[in-house]
């Protein structure tokens, strides 16, 4: 089974968590990270940000990824949110298949 570790980012913390519970109660994630107080610079609309945002990282399977990002843009505040999916290479093999237990 293919995994991913899905990168997303949040305008505050009670929105990740929020998100975070759905996703971990719809067993579209095994379990989520999320680390407060970064400092994301970026271009909107032409113009420069300099926002405070929170970062949650999410463990998936390959086949659940597009339930998550899908189900994230429902819930999401941005207008185009931050939900990047990348390859789990290799791990904890006991760790690797809870996170296959625990999702979809």
């Amino acid at each position: 089974m293919d995994l991913n570790f899905v990168y997303m980012t949040f305008g505050n913390k009670e929105e990740a968590q929020s998100i975070g519970k759905v996703l971990v109660q719809e067993n579209l994630v095994a379990c989520v990270n999320i680390i407060d107080g970064v400092n994301s610079l970026y271009i909107w609309q032409d113009k420069l940000q300099d926002d405070q945002e929170v970062i949650m990282i999410a463990k998936t399977t390959s086949d659940c990824m597009s339930m998550v990002v899908e189900r994230v843009k429902a819930l999401h505040s941005y207008e185009c949110p931050c939900i990047i999916g990348l390859p789990i290479s290799g791990g904890n093999p006991e760790f690797l298949d809870w996170i296959v237990g625990m999702v979809q």
